[in-house]
């Protein structure tokens, strides 16, 4: 078969193109942007041709776009024009579910880590497919086993058909497509029972909610847990735990990666992989060796200087980000340059992102981002009010990057699930000059 999709440069619209491919279709796609993105290495890798501008169609393709495209987007608008077939990504994206034994890791956060995670230690085991919002995508017929990460943002994940269903958790957010928290605890709930199998976090009051009316494993680091992670111990060089399931000592695990938040994340993958008659031995062996996924606490050291990038664009994401990061290095300055995405998620968790943020040393906000949402529509949002309430904090821009070229020895966090790795890479730039002409 043949599919276009619009908006390919998109992290779930990349990685559903890769996979397309993989399952043998004939792949193009079109974006407005022409700047490089991290989400096109695997379209370039298989070859997948990306249009900027118009260009003939075959009749028989299929056309699917990313909900960042406004359906009168002319992209859109030609190819209705021309009568082609259009289905929504999350439509195509659940008939791929249906092909495999599908694992749907859902959640407000730690969704592609726990993805990540899971899909490593299979890929080195018995063989996995996965799909990973953050661009990156494989898929065999060979493997039987898909790990899908399941995205809630406008219901998305309710086209798919898992076997096993993960919940990391659940909060309020994308509060411009759900009408408060009990909608999007009902929304997961739907997910979550059409699994013959959940594996939810038990330490979160609003899985606690869930009526589920399947089998459902519990973990967390409570002892009214099925799976609890004990005698943690949290360090410069990562996280150590045991673990018990049902009571009974299991094994005891080394995790590379920092924060109580990735316990959490590696007790869901330990009871995915287990599930899976995975030996405890393979799992501690594969999971030692994670190097974490995209864009989460990725860092590079550039003299006395650590640079992190992260997603984190929730409060919660943010707290534990600048949590691992004090963490590994406690002693070092801590700062926090946060770009903002959405008005919508900015006002309706303002308090919220403000008492995070105060947690750093120094906090640099850039103006919000969007692009789904117009500026007139939410005219008293702006990151202004961030800074006015977060104590030795400032608005920062590409134009005026160079002042953080003040910081010595510290950690500077940088986080957005937009684009803020443009400010990073800058950064980056002036400080190699600086560094070498001293």
């Amino acid at each position: 078969m043949k599919y276009y999709c619009i908006g390919i440069k998109g992290a779930g619209m990349s990685t559903l193109a890769n996979i397309l491919y993989d399952l043998g279709n004939e792949v193009s796609g079109y974006d407005d942007s022409r700047e490089y993105k991290f989400t096109m290495d695997g379209l370039i890798e298989r070859g997948i041709p990306i249009y900027y501008d118009k260009h003939d169609l075959d009749k028989d393709v299929i056309v699917t776009y990313s909900k960042a495209f406004s359906c009168d987007h002319k992209e859109i608008q030609r190819v209705k024009k021309e009568g082609l077939v259009i289905k929504n990504y999350n439509e195509v994206v659940g008939d791929i579910t249906k092909m495999f034994d599908t694992v749907g890791i859902s959640g407000t956060h730690g969704k592609t880590t726990t993805s990540f995670l899971i899909s490593h230690i299979l890929k080195s085991t018995i063989g996995c497919n996965y799909f990973v919002g953050d661009g990156s995508g494989y898929v065999s017929k060979d493997n039987n086993i898909f790990v899908i990460e399941s995205d809630e943002y406008n219901k998305h994940f309710l086209a798919y058909h898992p076997q096993i269903a993960v919940i990391t958790n659940i909060e309020l957010d994308h509060v411009e497509c759900y009408d408060g928290l009990e909608d999007i605890i009902n929304t997961f709930a739907i997910f979550a029972n059409k699994a013959k199998l959940a594996i939810a976090c038990g330490d979160d009051q609003n899985i606690r909610k869930i009526n589920f009316k399947n089998k459902v494993i519990y973990y967390g680091f409570n002892d009214d847990n099925d799976v609890v992670a004990k005698n943690v111990e949290l360090t410069d060089r990562g996280s150590n735990f045991d673990v018990y399931m049902n009571g009974e000592f299991y094994y005891h695990f080394d995790l590379p990666l920092y924060g109580k938040h990735m316990i959490l994340n590696a007790l869901a993958s330990i009871i995915v992989c287990h599930n899976y008659n995975l030996t405890k031995e393979d799992i501690y062996k594969y999971m030692k060796t994670f190097e974490g996924a995209k864009r989460r606490f990725k860092e590079e050291i550039i003299g006395d200087i650590v640079t992190i990038d992260d997603y984190a664009h929730h409060p919660t994401e943010i707290k534990v980000t600048l949590q691992a990061a004090k963490q590994k290095y406690p002693n070092k300055e801590i700062v926090a340059i946060f770009l903002p995405n959405t008005y919508s998620r900015t006002e309706a968790l303002m308090d919220d992102f403000i008492d995070v943020l105060k947690n750093a040393d120094k906090a640099y906000i850039m103006d919000i981002h969007c692009d789904r949402e117009k500026q007139e529509d939410y005219p008293n949002v702006s990151s202004d009010q961030l800074i006015a309430k977060i104590p030795n904090s400032e608005k920062i821009s590409l134009d005026d990057c160079s002042k953080l070229l003040k910081h010595k020895n510290s950690v500077l966090c940088f986080m957005s699930c937009t684009n803020i790795y443009v400010l990073l890479d800058q950064y980056k730039k002036l400080l190699k000059k600086t560094l070498k002409k001293s």
